[in-house]
Formats: structure tokens, sequence, C-alpha cells
């Protein structure tokens, strides 16, 4: 692998992690419940999805998993489920309208679940796998390439997207006075909680 197909593999990475996804929206669900670290710690979910994923990928592994149909099948039924479970407690949360305990979003078992979301999200959405068992091979030579050129363009992918959640966080840390207000919150909640449901019927709609 050259630094010109490099180069050119970051300019196709940039333009996919910048297209909104489950990823984001998982970012930025916990980001409005449970502020800075609640986006971060989500984000890391996805960042170890995306290695765990990548690195499958790059091991071989990722391919067996797609040819064995009941398995690949399993994991798309399972990131639909999971991304309706996200979008019904949003829009639930929406509904009753209580923010009044967002003071104890800091808690050890709230950071866990926040993680926990973030790397379930990922780690159950096959199209995730599937983008690497695509895109990897056209900018790997057959011939020379080895592991740990598979390796870099997988954690590449991670990189790079933990970089724009991290911008995305910021940024929502700097109004998050106006977030807080009650009504704009549940807006929120409401449109995060629909787009959630609206990738997992996607994600349904693609078997």
């Amino acid at each position: 692998m050259t630094w010109s197909s490099y180069g050119s593999y970051l300019i196709f990475v940039i333009l996919v992690v910048l297209a909104p996804g489950p990823d984001t929206v998982v970012t930025l669900k916990n980001s409005f419940a449970g502020g800075f670290r609640g986006g971060l710690l989500a984000a890391a979910g996805i960042a170890v999805g995306n290695i765990v994923q990548g690195t499958a990928v790059a091991l071989g592994l990722g391919t067996l998993i797609v040819q064995s149909q009941p398995v690949f099948h399993t994991l798309r039924w399972l990131g639909v489920a999971y991304l309706c479970y996200l979008g019904v407690q949003a829009i639930r949360m929406a509904w009753r309208g209580d923010y009044s305990g967002l003071a104890e979003a800091g808690n050890r078992s709230s950071a866990f679940r926040r993680f926990r979301e973030g790397f379930f999200s990922n780690i159950t959405n096959p199209k995730v796998l599937a983008l690497y068992l695509s895109v990897l091979p056209q900018f790997l030579d057959p011939v020379h390439a080895g592991p740990f050129e598979a390796l870099l363009l997988a954690y590449t992918v991670a990189v790079l997207g933990s970089l724009w959640l991290f911008v995305l966080l910021l940024f929502v840390n700097r109004v998050r006075a106006w977030l807080s207000r009650r009504k704009v919150r549940r807006a929120l909640d409401s449109v995060s909680g629909a787009t959630l449901i609206g990738f997992g019927a996607v994600l349904a709609a693609e078997g």
C-alpha cells in the first residue's frame, strides 16, 4: 500500500464518517442525557466496537461471519432490536418529560450503561462489518498486503470516527445551557428516538 492509496482511503473514510448514522445519534442521545462525559463514554463504546469489527475483518473472521447466513442474520436482527429499544427509550423519556434525575447521570452504573449503548449499537450493526469487507480489499494489494496494512486501514476508521464524535460533543457542550431547556430536551429526545427506530427499520428492510 502506497501513501497515495492511503490518502485516497482517508478521503473516503472522512466522507463515510461525516455521514449521519446510528453511531452519531447514539452519541448525541447520551450527550443530551449525560453531558459531555456521557457522550464521551458512548463514543468510547462505539470506538471499541469499531476496533473489534475492524480487527475481525483484517484477520479474516469478518468473511466467515458474513458467509454464515444464520450468524449474519442473527446479528442483523439483534441490531434492529437494539436500535429500536434505544429509540423507544428516548421517546418514553420525551413523553414523560421528567429530567429531574439528570444530576445523577455520572454514577458508575450510568457510566457503564452509556458505554454499553455505544458498544452494542455498533457491534450489532452488520453494515459496519460489510463496509470493512467491501472497502478494505480495494485499497490492499492482494499479493503483498499483510495483516498490518489491513489493521491500519481498519483502525483508521475507528480513529477518525472517534475524532468526529469528539468534535460533535464539543459543540453540544458549548450549547448545553440551551439544550438543557425542558422543551428542547423533549424535542431532541423525540427526534433521536424516532431516528434510531428509523435506522432499525432500514436495517430490517435490507435483509
